[in-house]
């Protein structure tokens, strides 16, 4: 492949990622994703369509607004940029093939629930509910997944939660973990077969717990500080999408 295809793809996925902005900021509203246009959250002035190129607007206007100067945040930059190396990264995976879009639809929908996680500590059913069919479907049909493989996959992915969900509101007699979670797991499940969820569930946990030290080290919070889970889960199941299963499955053969 020629450099100038790798600046295409990166592009697209540019792109894709200021539209994945406009969902993370109205899902939570449950505004249209279509209309107003998109504008200014300040001074609600409509963005122009040269102020809205992924990546190189933010970097010309300096984060700020146009019409106010208003700072703009730099989450919208983030999102584009990830989006944009997520689709690199999957086009060197798959190439010109249909697994390539289906992988880039499923890593969208999880930039989506990240960031909305993150902010609002929520993940829309309107993301994940669809999402547990259609990543099933895709699994088989375009991923290659047997499908019972894919199918025991969102079984045991959310069934998995809910009875971690069940067993720590017991013990804690408090909740520890959100609906919004489990269908989570059951749509990454879906998608990427049952094989995946020891590695996604184990790297999540590792790296849920880590943060969560973390943060209670630096800000001095206790163990009842609410970390939002799901972005933990959607960084683990990208990770085994881009190779990370692989080398999991490696190690444990060598031991």
């Amino acid at each position: 492949m020629t450099w100038w295809m790798d600046v295409l793809i990166a592009a697209f996925g540019g792109a894709v990622g200021s539209f994945l902005n406009v969902c993370i900021h109205r899902l939570p509203a449950g505004g249209s994703l279509l209309a107003p246009p998109s504008s200014c959250p300040a001074c609600g002035h409509a963005i122009r369509v040269y102020d809205n190129i992924p990546l190189l607007s933010y970097a010309l206007l300096k984060g700020r607004c146009r019409d106010c100067g208003a700072s703009i945040s730099r989450r919208y930059p983030l999102v584009e940029g990830a989006s944009a190396i997520l689709a690199l990264f999957l086009f060197w995976k798959y190439g010109f093939s249909w697994q390539f879009p289906a992988a880039f639809a499923f890593v969208s929908a999880l930039l989506v629930i990240t960031f909305i996680d993150l902010d609002h500590q929520i993940i829309p059913d309107v993301v994940t509910l669809p999402g547990i069919p259609l990543g099933l479907i895709l699994a088989v049909t375009v991923m290659g997944l047997p499908f019972m493989e894919a199918l025991w996959g969102l079984l045991i992915g959310g069934g998995l939660l809910y009875l971690v969900a069940v067993a720590y509101a017991f013990i804690r007699k408090m909740e520890g973990m959100g609906g919004g979670d489990i269908k989570l797991l059951a749509m990454i499940g879906a998608f990427l077969g049952w094989k995946s969820l020891p590695f996604i569930v184990l790297v999540s946990a590792l790296a849920a717990g880590a943060v969560g030290v973390a943060l209670m080290v630096a800000k001095g919070r206790d163990m009842k500080y609410a970390l939002p889970f799901g972005p933990f889960l959607s960084l683990a199941a990208v990770a085994y999408i881009l190779g990370g299963g692989e080398l999991f499955l490696r190690l444990l053969l060598q031991r």
